[in-house]
């Protein structure tokens, strides 16, 4: 497989996910704690946020900093170009819906 099509396979893997968009988006350039991104996720489940954070935290897009006993994620570069796909996919979404 080549190096390009690898890389398409990964980016389709984290998109086509559930809740990805959100939780990215709920960390967004300040990052965010587990409670403040659960917050932020309306008909999030501790176990969903828990898998897409296992997830975004394998591939590189999020890091949990450990800050005096105190957890936050935030994005690391590939997580904010996805942040910058999805929000892309959101203003289309918004430009083309038919009410």
């Amino acid at each position: 497989m080549s190096q390009t099509t690898e890389g398409f396979k990964i980016i389709q893997d984290i998109i086509k996910l559930k809740w990805v968009p959100e939780v990215l988006s709920a960390i967004g350039t300040d990052g965010a704690t587990y409670s403040e991104i659960l917050k932020k996720v309306d008909y999030l489940s501790n176990t969903e946020l828990n898998r897409k954070l296992a997830v975004l935290v394998e591939r590189k897009a999020v890091e949990k900093v450990e800050t005096d006993g105190h957890s936050r994620y935030r994005l690391l570069p590939f997580g904010k170009d996805l942040d910058h796909i999805f929000r892309h996919f959101r203003e289309i979404e918004e430009k083309y819906s038919i009410a």
